[in-house]
């Protein structure tokens, strides 16, 4: 969903990110001190030294919490079960008010849920009231959640009224039952599960689920760790985290690191950090497969179905640092009714670290790319000077664009008034920037590097 990262410039984005952070998120002075210079499992064990031992909460305390915590500028409860970002929520809570009692359907109430559930800890404290993974949600769409974990879903067998959705996992290697969040907070709660393996290192590896490991070191399996990865790197640490985890800190007197210095993420977990990043038509019948890799990287192109014929696409691989190559067995056309399902994986011949899919019609016009929403032509990434934009002028344009900084702050807008856009990047510092194409229907967010 989010285009191409050159890790070239890797070092660099670390010291943007940590002046950024600095100077937002509050942080104590000193508080990380012990942390500085580390790398791996051991900068792990530095960060658990530092946010263990937090002050306790009552689960009762949690009602009243939420009001410092969750809450939206208009003053209802910021509920992401139910909070639909790009426009008008299906329902909003009060709080007190409307907090949990009885429900039978969606929009009768909220309560607490433990975003990692309370039976994989045996309810045991201090992880039972820990605010960091407990959140306001509404009481039906928390039921139906139950104790899965956190997926990628494929059919779905519930939809709640925001769009997240219950159902078989269709992230490889599991293949379970999940639940999925929308995008916009997809982020949120992977770094609320690296904080969990963090904070309870000492304790995590007696957990119970399919998810978990049985180590204190990774503390997820690899399926589990490539998918928050994706989340991390989708969704980054948005102004509602960061203010979030102010107010936490001035209730339990810990913080999350992997929202105050989300590269600590890639430091502990990533140590090839590589995902198929998108599947872009760039010109008529050529599809270009850009790839984040860091060291080296293999892309794999899978057609589906496979009695599909041959016809004239092309492949082509633009890879930011590494090495990378792709193969299908050549050229590319519609089965008999009509579409073509591409995908295309990227695996270091151990771990898959991401997928891609589009589906191809003997139409362009009837390109339709599932992961991005728009049929968008972008030139160059990295940018020099201007970002080129090419809209199917027979599909629809966003009605608003903008670019956010690694951190997540939106720091300019424009509103398109025609399918071919330029974007002047002239005054912008060489880093990583979020491109984001918003319209009421869709909405999808490239990486662009500078």
């Amino acid at each position: 969903m989010k285009k191409g990262l050159k890790y070239l410039a890797w070092t660099f984005l670390i010291i943007q990110i940590s002046l950024f952070i600095r100077v937002q998120a509050q942080i104590p002075p000193g508080y990380y001190d012990s942390a500085d210079g580390l790398q791996g499992f051991t900068l792990k064990t530095a960060l658990y030294n530092i946010i263990k031992g937090h002050t306790q909460r009552s689960y009762d305390n949690l009602w009243t919490d939420f009001e410092s915590t969750d809450k939206k500028t208009n003053g209802k409860v910021w509920d992401m079960y139910s909070d639909n970002p790009n426009g008008t929520p299906p329902y909003e809570y009060t709080f007190i008010t409307d907090q949990c009692g009885n429900y039978g359907s969606e929009n009768d109430c909220y309560n607490r849920e433990h975003s990692m559930p309370k039976s994989w800890f045996n309810d045991a404290y201090p992880m039972y009231s820990d605010l960091f993974h407990l959140y306001p949600t509404d009481g039906y769409v928390n039921g139906k959640r139950s104790n899965y974990p956190f997926g990628q879903v494929g059919s779905a067998s519930w939809t709640s009224m925001n769009g997240s959705k219950l159902g078989t996992s269709s992230y490889p290697g599991y293949s379970g039952i999940v639940f999925e969040p929308i995008d916009d907070y997809k982020g949120d709660f992977a770094r609320t599960y690296f904080y969990m393996a963090t904070r309870y290192e000492n304790v995590v590896s007696n957990w119970s689920n399919t998810i978990l490991s049985g180590n204190n070191t990774t503390v997820y399996v690899t399926w589990a760790v490539n998918l928050l990865l994706e989340w991390h790197v989708a969704d980054p640490v948005s102004q509602k985290e960061i203010d979030r985890n102010n107010a936490i800190y001035q209730i339990q007197h810990n913080r999350n690191p992997y929202i105050d210095f989300p590269e600590w993420v890639h430091s502990i977990w990533g140590g090839n950090i590589i995902s198929v990043t998108s599947i872009v038509v760039t010109s008529e019948n050529n599809l270009n497969v850009i790839s984040t890799p860091q060291g080296s990287l293999q892309m794999n192109a899978e057609v589906l179905p496979s009695n599909a014929t041959n016809q004239n696409i092309v492949w082509s691989v633009e890879n930011q640092s590494g090495s990378a190559s792709i193969s299908t067995s050549g050229l590319l056309t519609a089965n008999n009714n009509g579409t073509v399902l591409v995908k295309a994986t990227a695996t270091d011949n151990s771990n898959i670290f991401g997928t891609k899919e589009i589906t191809i019609t003997n139409q362009e016009t009837s390109i339709t790319n599932k992961d991005l929403g728009f049929f968008v032509r972008f030139s160059p990434n990295p940018v020099v000077d201007n970002l080129h934009l090419e809209f199917n002028n027979s599909l629809e344009l966003p009605t608003q664009i903008w670019i956010s900084d690694i951190s997540g702050k939106r720091i300019r807008t424009y509103t398109p008034e025609s399918y071919s856009y330029t974007i002047d990047f002239q005054e912008l510092s060489q880093g990583l920037y979020f491109l984001t194409l918003e319209s009421n229907n869709h909405k999808s967010v490239f990486k662009i590097l500078r």
